[in-house]
């Protein structure tokens, strides 16, 4: 062990009992902000990864049918689950063939319309669970450091009254060990802070690949519908 690692733990040790506690709150926002970036990486990771599979295989394919079949082995796709949405509502709508329904109408297509609406929502809503906690994270720990180093410093000075002493001696130790406080609140913020930036810009990436599926299914199914009613 390091003599750096020493002094700290030392410092921390002969901190006040107020100090102590602000460490110990920080410790645990720490803890749960690192928890949940490593969780949202690796479902943001997987979902983007199954998302880009699902939208390769549907425009090769073209067929809403073996698509759907595909996309229930995707389980980490949004792109997939709002497919599978969108697709069961087009099923409920009359017997289908391919991707042309046959029992189709206006009112029908503002129902798929709806549900796919849904469906993006409730991914958004997926994707962005817990990463709030990140931005409170960054905006919230600073402050809590701040305040148990002002605590402590409060303390000192009162020390240096009680003694009747402003050395540097006296003075010093205390200031320090407050200041751990202040330099514990930082080191949790500012990984939490790019974490949530991070995130929320994939998660706004993910949000614009739905819309622009959701755009796409819908021409796909409406040019369809004209095209049959045109030909009945």
């Amino acid at each position: 062990m390091s003599v750096e690692s020493i002094d700290i733990i030392s410092m921390v040790a002969n901190a006040g009992l107020m100090v102590q506690l602000v460490l110990a709150l920080l410790f645990i926002f720490s803890v749960t902000s690192w928890a949940i970036i490593v969780i949202k990486y690796r479902y943001l990771r997987r979902a983007y990864k199954e998302s880009v599979i699902f939208i390769d295989y549907f425009w090769k394919t073209r067929d809403f049918s073996a698509a759907f079949a595909r996309s229930k082995r995707l389980d980490f796709s949004p792109l997939a689950r709002v497919f599978r949405i969108g697709y069961a509502e087009l099923k409920n709508l009359g017997p289908s063939s391919g991707h042309q329904e046959a029992g189709f109408s206006g009112a029908g297509l503002d129902n798929v319309k709806r549900a796919l609406r849904r469906a993006i929502n409730t991914e958004v809503t997926i994707m962005t669970q817990m990463v709030p906690f990140l931005a409170t994270t960054g905006n919230t720990t600073p402050f809590i450091g701040l305040f148990g180093t002002v605590w402590g410093i409060m303390n000192s000075f009162h020390g240096i009254g009680q003694r009747g002493s402003a050395s540097l001696a006296v003075v010093a130790p205390g200031i320090s060990e407050a200041l751990i406080a202040t330099a514990a609140g930082l080191a949790v913020a500012i990984p939490a802070v790019i974490a949530f930036n991070y995130f929320m810009h994939r998660i706004r990436i993910l949000e614009t690949e739905l819309q622009s599926f959701s755009s796409d299914f819908l021409n796909i199914v409406e040019r369809d519908w004209k095209r049959t009613k045109g030909d009945g």
